[in-house]
């Protein structure tokens, strides 16, 4: 699984003109099921974006998690964080997962977020979204989430 987040301010994601999901300060997770992820790969980078310490604390320093700084979680799928620009102009994505197992994992990677008490936010599985984002910092941090 990959994930691309960024520390904002707001952040929300519209389909078909209306705003489907939405957050305040906290983290938009751009988030792609790869092909061949492991069982618990959702669970495990819910785990590492509720952890991940990017928040600033009182000395401005980035050493809160959205967990300690209250935030929120918008996740948003994206499929084209699995491009292969290695040959050619046209980006492939045979490494993205089949569409009917991303979406289950999209929705395990909300579901997993949530147990771990932070408020969730999602787009639409598929839909042509548009999202809009105040970058807070800018700070934008990749994440891959390997089997081990």
């Amino acid at each position: 699984m990959r994930a691309l987040l960024q520390r904002v301010s707001e952040a929300r994601v519209e389909v078909g003109g209306a705003v489907i999901g939405e957050i305040g300060e906290g983290l938009l997770v751009l988030a792609c099921a790869m092909r061949g992820d492991a069982p618990d790969a959702p669970e495990r980078m819910a785990g590492r974006i509720a952890k991940l310490r990017v928040f600033r604390d009182a000395e401005a320093r980035m050493n809160r998690s959205v967990l300690d700084a209250k935030g929120a979680i918008l996740v948003v799928s994206q499929f084209t964080l699995a491009a292969d620009t290695a040959r050619g102009n046209r980006p492939g994505f045979s490494a993205a997962a089949p569409p009917e197992e991303a979406s289950k994992a999209m929705d395990r990677l909300a579901a997993a977020i949530r147990n771990l008490g932070l408020p969730v936010a999602t787009g639409r599985f598929g839909a042509d979204m548009k999202v809009s984002l105040v970058n807070d910092g800018p700070v934008t941090i990749w994440l891959d989430d390997a089997a081990p």
